[in-house]
């Protein structure tokens, strides 16, 4: 999993880290991303070694700026075959859900993150970031209509603040500070320490049994689409997958240890 040529990955213990590796365009998405990113996700999807995954982008400037605009049809001799029935969204290969991939994943957002970005951010399980990150969504001021970004950030933000967001374009920014009050991400720390955060989120994740891990997160993702009756039989079936002999043998042990681990208070 070495020969990418605009992703790196890495694995640390049982985390897995994923960087867009574009720092040049931004980290900007093209086809070589998407077909990477979503090879990626799928062979980990059963690579049992990898627990949890951080996503980040390379350098201190950009998370990711969604797609490489020499990437648009119009403007980079891609052809596709439009149709009034049918479109092509070739964000959708970006994200992890979207690939079948419920292991758990970090989003480290070290800069800007706008527009297709939104792809990525909106199939991660929670964001941390640096204090220097900011979103925004250019779209309607390049006179593109915004639609399946803001759909996918519908489960993210709240109502209002996504709708002015998405209308302001490129005239207001989202800040690190203001993103942490909405509950877009769940912790802010000054850049130098992103690395550090996530990978402490990361690895306490991990450290817990895999099988009981991806079956709550396949839960949680299930409830927010499915009505309640649904998502809890639904979840009587993941609890059974999840709830092994093995998985509950590990945390017997964890418990029998006497290692009592120290919660940090956030």
């Amino acid at each position: 999993m070495s020969d990418f040529e605009t992703i790196r990955f890495e694995q640390q213990g049982a985390v897995g880290w994923i960087t867009l590796q574009r720092p040049d365009r931004y980290n900007a998405f093209d086809q070589t991303m998407c077909t990477e990113l979503s090879g990626l996700w799928r062979t980990l999807r059963s690579d049992d070694s990898v627990h949890c995954v951080v996503l980040t982008g390379a350098g201190d400037k950009a998370f990711c700026t969604g797609i490489d605009r020499d990437f648009i049809p119009s403007e980079g001799g891609v052809e596709y075959d439009f149709s009034p029935f049918t479109y092509d969204d070739p964000g959708k290969l970006l994200g992890p859900r979207s690939n079948g991939f419920w292991k758990p994943v970090i989003g480290a957002i070290n800069g800007m993150a706008c527009g297709g970005a939104f792809y990525l951010l909106g199939e991660l399980d929670f964001l941390i970031a640096a204090d220097h990150a900011t979103f925004f969504d250019p779209h309607l001021t390049y006179g593109m209509p915004a639609v399946f970004e803001p759909l996918t950030m519908m489960r993210r933000m709240p109502f209002g603040e996504l709708m002015r967001m998405t209308l302001l374009g490129n005239h207001e920014r989202l800040s690190a500070s203001r993103a942490l009050e909405i509950g877009l991400v769940s912790e802010v720390v000054p850049g130098p320490e992103l690395t550090a955060a996530a990978t402490w989120a990361a690895e306490a994740i991990a450290s817990q049994p895999l099988g009981a891990t991806v079956a709550t997160v396949r839960a949680l993702w299930a409830a927010r689409e499915l009505a309640p009756r649904q998502a809890e039989e639904l979840g009587a079936v993941l609890l059974n997958l999840g709830m092994t002999p093995e998985t509950l043998a590990e945390g017997q042990e964890v418990f029998n240890s006497g290692r009592r681990i120290t919660p940090r208070t956030r």
